[in-house]
């Protein structure tokens, strides 16, 4: 398997070389392709750094991997892992494998993770991909257990080879020095952190993360993951919703049937 590492917090990011890492010891040939700074919360985004939408393009060495190729790239994630795709950085991926990123990616609000997003851009390109999050929650000075996340993603490499190419996982580890296996989840409506708007006084809006109590919904990623397990939960990219025709009075639901 020819594999992409990439992801959103940026080329710097340790869970990036431990993920790279997990990827090479596991035989596969690897290369590293991530955000020349953090793109957090950029989602499915395009948008390049450079003028005229060129994408400036930096060769990195990462540590330990000398036989790794890492590229440093003026872009957001999900741009990263297109133009991957289309023979960027070598042969098109077979996998994609986006992380580890810091902090969870639960519920519905997947929608807006650069991790998430670029896992979801390599899938509709052709790719099978991997979405892999640490729990580490809001506290900045928490020890980062790497290792644990990467274990679990790599217990998962042969069945994520095995899926159909567009296949995407999204998983979530407890971060902490061990963990199980992943259990299968459903997305919350929400997770356990939410972003809220700071009222400010110069006119400008601010954005801040909180903790919201309350009880989470048996079974969903967010509240297995609090729980202290590893989640998993299986990803569709955009498509078509053939249920709504069905309620919308329409006289045909066949494509292209007049409305």
């Amino acid at each position: 398997m020819r594999v992409l590492i990439t992801n959103d917090d940026g080329i710097d990011s340790p869970g990036l070389t431990a993920l790279a890492r997990g990827a090479a010891e596991y035989g596969w040939t690897a290369v590293v392709a991530a955000p020349a700074r953090e793109s957090s919360g950029t989602s499915a985004g395009l948008t390049a750094a450079g003028d005229e939408r060129r994408v400036e393009i930096e060769r990195r060495d990462l540590p330990g991997l000398s036989d790794v190729p890492g590229y440093a790239v003026s872009a957001h994630p999900a741009l990263i892992a297109l133009v991957a795709s289309q023979g960027a950085f070598g042969e098109a991926p077979d996998i994609v494998l986006s992380g580890v990123n810091r902090g969870a990616n639960v519920g519905r609000a997947v929608l807006h993770s650069g991790t998430v997003g670029a896992a979801l851009t390599a899938s509709i390109n052709g790719a099978r991909s991997m979405a892999v999050s640490l729990d580490v929650g809001l506290e900045p000075d928490v020890e980062h257990h790497w290792s644990t996340a990467v274990e679990v993603a790599v217990g998962l490499f042969d069945r994520l080879a095995a899926l159909p190419p567009g296949s995407t996982l999204n998983l979530n580890v407890p971060n902490r020095a061990e963990a199980g296996a992943p259990r299968r989840a459903a997305l919350a409506e929400f997770g356990a952190v939410r972003s809220r708007v700071k009222e400010t006084d110069d006119g400008s809006i601010s954005l801040v993360s909180v903790v919201v109590g309350g009880q989470l919904p048996p079974g969903s990623d967010a509240a297995l993951l609090a729980d202290g397990y590893p989640t998993l939960t299986p990803l569709r990219s955009v498509t078509e919703d053939p249920d709504f025709w069905e309620g919308s009075g329409a006289r045909g639901f066949e494509p292209g049937a007049e409305l």
